[in-house]
């Protein structure tokens, strides 16, 4: 990371009650996603970045054809500083006219402050009428509540593939993950009970992610392809959020979608697949998991999980799905990762950007991603695709799991 020159240019001294009672106001009304005003960009939240002298680091959302000069707004108590931002725009903004952005607010006379607001101007003056962000990670922790977090990006479309969604979390809480943090733009009524469920039962953070309503989000990666001015619902927004949301919570983070799970192969939970692998590479902090494609029209022909129970149960059921692509070197294989938050600065959707330790790619044989999906090699025969039976060791208690789940959420009569 370069050196940023820093520039405190106003101080100014309100009273504590005026100042605490309109952040309040503000914290309040308005939870995630701030338009800066006088711009066309958007701020999301904040974090004191304790890996790096006197920073603050905002993320944000830049149209990038359109920025000017910015200037952070810290506010403590009765005492407000302004900084001159430092703008750094994610390299994968895939063409997009919106990016993903950190705006890192510099200096020792900051250190205190507890919101923040980005303006246009060093004016602090007008501090009353700016909308500010908690901010957060105040205290670096060096103990964790969870070992292990799963982000996932966003739920968009009325997304409501219950059947699958129920069976990811179930086995989620098999492997040993404790929290998982999803992105929600919108979903479908049977989804939403089964979200309020898993919340009720303490794994769940749902955070409201509404984009759509600021900017106009593609469906999908490829500008050329995907009309849009933010990539995929703001994918690198919500994953680079997600990553310091749980910097002091979570040992490891799991960054993948909702119809992936990163699976042991010779272990039988992430725990006993970490215990082995960090002890073996003590300076890496971003592992790379293989992503395994098995496509959602291939069936296991027996139909021995064709259970009646869910034949009206939306979505796709992971059990019936036991036919893998074979890898080819023509095809670009996506991969995700497990990462040690702490050693993580930016991230990309496959790959880290900016990271303090090393990177290791974990051999398909110990640990890869079971992805459901519609087929990428086209035109595969069933003797063509690969068997892989992993799941089923995990049947037994995943379906009574998920037959629970969709009981207590009211989607499945008993």
């Amino acid at each position: 990371m370069g050196i940023a020159i820093i520039l405190i240019t106003r101080l100014m001294v309100i009273p504590h009650t005026t100042l605490q009672k309109d952040a309040n106001r503000i914290t309040e009304s308005r939870k995630f996603i701030i338009p800066i005003k006088h711009t066309k960009h958007l701020m999301v939240s904040a974090f004191i970045d304790h890996r790096f002298i006197e920073t603050i680091r905002v993320i944000s959302i830049i149209k990038r054809d359109s920025l000017q000069p910015l200037y952070c707004i810290c506010c403590s108590d009765d005492v407000c500083h302004s900084v001159k931002a430092v703008v750094q725009i994610y390299r994968d903004h895939f063409g997009f006219a919106f990016g993903a952005s950190d705006m890192l607010c510099q200096g020792k006379d900051i250190q205190n402050a507890t919101h923040v607001a980005v303006s246009t101007t060093a004016n602090i003056s007008d501090v009353h009428n700016m909308d500010f962000l908690p901010i957060k990670n105040r205290v670096e922790h060096e103990t964790f509540r969870f070992n292990f977090t799963v982000c996932v990006s966003s739920l968009f479309g009325a997304y409501n593939n219950v059947l699958q969604f129920a069976q990811t979390m179930e086995m989620y809480k098999l492997l040993g993950v404790q929290h998982v943090v999803i992105y929600n733009t919108s979903c479908g009524p049977d989804l939403e009970k089964l979200l309020q469920h898993y919340r009720r039962e303490g794994i769940l953070e749902v955070v409201p992610w509404p984009i759509d309503q600021f900017l106009t989000p593609s469906t999908g990666w490829d500008s050329k392809r995907h009309s849009g001015e933010l990539q995929y619902y703001g994918q690198l927004v919500t994953l680079n959020e997600c990553i310091y949301r749980n910097m002091y919570q979570s040992r490891y983070i799991l960054l993948n979608d909702i119809d992936e799970i990163i699976m042991p192969k010779k272990h039988a939970n992430l725990s006993l697949l970490m215990e082995t692998l960090q002890p073996k590479h003590r300076n890496v902090g971003v592992f790379i998991i293989e992503n395994q494609i098995f496509p959602k029209t291939v069936f296991e022909e027996t139909g021995l999980f064709k259970r009646p129970k869910w034949k009206n149960i939306p979505g796709v059921n992971i059990l019936e799905h036991i036919y893998k692509e074979p890898d080819t070197a023509k095809i670009f294989n996506p991969a995700k990762m497990i990462v040690d938050p702490r050693s993580v600065v930016q991230i990309s959707v496959h790959n880290p950007v900016k990271v303090l330790k090393d990177i290791y790619r974990v051999p398909v044989n110990v640990s890869y991603v079971i992805h459901m999906r519609v087929p990428r090699q086209k035109g595969l025969t069933k003797k063509q695709l690969l068997v892989d039976i992993r799941v089923w060791d995990f049947e037994k208690q995943l379906v009574a799991n998920v037959d629970q789940a969709l009981e207590s959420s009211g989607i499945q009569k008993n």
